[in-house]
């Protein structure tokens, strides 16, 4: 783990993240920035109430995503693990090969 200075709306946070984190995490704090200001500049909120109004947007668009887009993440994880099946198998008949 490793300490990483983030800024959002100009304030700088310290987050700990291990290095296979870093680059999602600094992809996730660019987007909440944005967010953050572009919440900011239509409300002309500020604080907790900014936080909380670019919070609940944020939920309620990912919830709209999930359901809108038939996202099933169970299912998504079953097909990955059948995927993983078939190749499993297919490269231990390869390694029987040689």
């Amino acid at each position: 783990m490793e300490n990483l200075t983030i800024s959002l709306l100009g304030k700088e946070y310290q987050v700990a993240c291990s290095k296979a984190e870093k680059p999602g995490l600094l992809a996730a704090v660019s987007y909440l920035d944005e967010r953050l200001q572009e919440a900011e500049s239509k409300t002309h909120a500020t604080g907790e109430r900014l936080a909380i109004m670019t919070a609940l947007n944020l939920a309620h668009e990912f919830l709209q995503f999930q359901r809108g887009n038939g996202f099933d993440l169970p299912a998504t994880k079953r097909r990955i693990g059948l995927m993983e099946a078939r190749l499993d198998g297919v490269l231990s008949q390869q390694e029987k090969l040689f």
